[in-house]
C-alpha cells in the first residue's frame, strides 16, 4: 500500500479560546493522516496521544497508530492538544472536543461518514477521549461558527491504558494530575479544582460503544480504572470490550516488539470489524 498523505490544519482559525499568546504550544492543531483514495472506507478517528497533560508522545501514540488506522481505510486525525502549565484542565479537553467537532463538521470534504467518527487516547490521552464521549455535546445549531454547529459526541470510543483516575483525591489531599503538573511547572495545583474530571462517574447510556487495553503490570497508571470504566459500561448497557494483558509497563503502543501486546491491535482490527467500521460505505 503507498504511504498516507498527511496535512494538518489549526483547530481555530484564530487564538484559542483560554491561550495567552500565539505560540505553538498554545496552538492546537490536528494532523490528518489520509488512507490512499481506493481503500478509504469512510471512517475516521481522532487520536489523542498521552503524556501526563504536561507532554505529548507523539509519535508513539499518534502518528504510529494513524498509520495503523490508514492502512486499513480509516482516516485518522492526531490531535495536537494543549499540554503543560499555561494549558491546565480544561484547556485540553477544549481542544478534544473542538477536533471532534472539527473533523465532523468537514466531513464532507474529507470524504466521510459524520456518524462513523470515533475518538481513541492513550494514557492521558486516554482521559482526554473518554471525557470528551462521557460528557459530550450536541452542535448548536444557531453558531456562527459551523464547526460549532457540530455535536462532539464520538461515535466508537477507544482506550489504551487510560490514565481516567489520576485527578482522585488521594488519602493525603493530592492527586497524580497535579503531581505531574507540578514537575513541569511549579506553579501551584490545587488537586480539589480538577476532582470534577472523573469520566467513570458521568459514563451513560448515551456513551459510545467502547474497547479497551490495559496490562496488569502497569505500575503508573492501575488497571483498576480501565475495570470501573468497562463496569461502568456495562451497568449502562453500553456495548464494551475489555482486554487486560499480565505484562507489559505503561506506554507500550500498539505493542512494539512484544509477542503478546502486539496482538492487541489484532483484536482491535476484529472490534471494528464487527462494528462494521473496516467496511466501505458510501461517503456523503
Amino acid at each position: 500500500m503507498p504511504d498516507p498523505e498527511i496535512d494538518t490544519f489549526r483547530l481555530w482559525p484564530g487564538r484559542a479560546p483560554g491561550a495567552t499568546s500565539d505560540d505553538a504550544d498554545e496552538t492546537p492543531k490536528i494532523t490528518v493522516v489520509h488512507p490512499p483514495s481506493r481503500y478509504k472506507n469512510g471512517a475516521a478517528v481522532v487520536i489523542a496521544p498521552g503524556g501526563a497533560y504536561v507532554a505529548l508522545a507523539h509519535s508513539l501514540e499518534g502518528t504510529e497508530p494513524a498509520t495503523w488506522f490508514a492502512s486499513r481505510g480509516v482516516t485518522a486525525f492526531v490531535l495536537t492538544y494543549r499540554v503543560g502549565g499555561r494549558a491546565r484542565l480544561p484547556l485540553p479537553l477544549i481542544d478534544g472536543a473542538r477536533a471532534m467537532r472539527l473533523v465532523r463538521s468537514r466531513a464532507a470534504e474529507f470524504g466521510l461518514d459524520a456518524d462513523r467518527i470515533g475518538m481513541m487516547g492513550f494514557s492521558a490521552g486516554g482521559h482526554l477521549a473518554a471525557t470528551i464521549a462521557t460528557s459530550a455535546e450536541g452542535g448548536r445549531p444557531g453558531a456562527t461558527d459551523p464547526v460549532e454547529r457540530a455535536s462532539s459526541r464520538p461515535d466508537f470510543l477507544i482506550l489504551g491504558y487510560p490514565w481516567l483516575e489520576g485527578m482522585q483525591l488521594s488519602s493525603d489531599g493530592n492527586s497524580q494530575y497535579c503531581e505531574f503538573a507540578r514537575r513541569k511547572a511549579p506553579a501551584a495545583c490545587d488537586p480539589r479544582r480538577y476532582t470534577q474530571y472523573l469520566p467513570t462517574r458521568d459514563v451513560s447510556a448515551r456513551t459510545p460503544p467502547a474497547f479497551l487495553y490495559h496490562t496488569t503490570a502497569d505500575q503508573l497508571v492501575p488497571s483498576e480504572g480501565s475495570l470501573r470504566f468497562y463496569l461502568a459500561l456495562k451497568r449502562q448497557g453500553v456495548p464494551a470490550e475489555l482486554h487486560l494483558f499480565e505484562r507489559g509497563s505503561h506506554g507500550s503502543g500498539l505493542g512494539g516488539a512484544d509477542p503478546a501486546l502486539s496482538k492487541w491491535p489484532e483484536l482491535l482490527q476484529e472490534w471494528l470489524r464487527g462494528r462494521g467500521l473496516l467496511d466501505r460505505q458510501s461517503a456523503p
